[in-house]
């Protein structure tokens, strides 16, 4: 099926119906079906050194054994909010699209990689809003992941060993020990 020709879920609660009936079902955020599947060959590739993936790298909106009896819905509307800022990201023209396929294995950022895709629909904007609206209404300050800029741009006051984006205090004396005096 075409991009193009993709039905559009315009309601959070119609895509929280799907991710009740279906499994597995993922969310991309890309220019598309035909772009991913036609144009890349149905894999996405690291954006560090260029290796082909096993698979689209995607999102799973399938709904944890851990979160219990909460509502699909703001499982759903979490997983979508959490991802947003992927549009911002990568440029105007790229939008997320469910789609159904095979996890072929996990990529660099340990995302889900889908073979055999099956794309189901677009996700309108008028959804992403009520999925930001939803998370809204719970307490506790959320905020979209994001990737930390300082790796970039040499990462100062970082030493060898330390994580990405993990800023070194360097007025704090090193001593050799860790924090527990060991």
């Amino acid at each position: 099926m075409a991009s193009a020709e993709l039905p559009v879920f315009t309601s959070l609660h119609r895509l929280a119906d799907l991710v009740e009936r279906v499994d597995p079902v993922f969310v991309r955020w890309s220019r598309g079906p035909q772009t991913d599947l036609r144009g890349h060959g149905g894999v996405s590739r690291d954006s560090l050194t260029g290796v082909p993936l096993a698979g689209l790298s995607a999102n799973p909106l399938r709904v944890e054994a851990w979160w219990g009896d909460r509502p699909t819905l703001l499982w759903v509307a979490r997983r979508l909010y959490d991802y947003s800022h992927l549009r911002e990201a990568e440029g105007p023209r790229v939008r997320p699209w469910v789609l159904t396929g095979e996890e072929a294995g996990r990529g660099p950022d340990n995302e889900p990689l889908v073979a055999r895709v099956r794309p189901v629909a677009w996700i309108a904007a008028e959804v992403i809003a009520e999925a930001r609206a939803e998370v809204a209404r719970q307490r506790g300050p959320w905020g979209p992941l994001r990737r930390p800029h300082d790796f970039m741009d040499g990462g100062a006051d970082r030493a060898p060993g330390d994580a990405p984006g993990a800023a070194r205090n360097s007025a704090r004396p090193r001593t050799g020990r860790n924090d527990r005096g060991e």
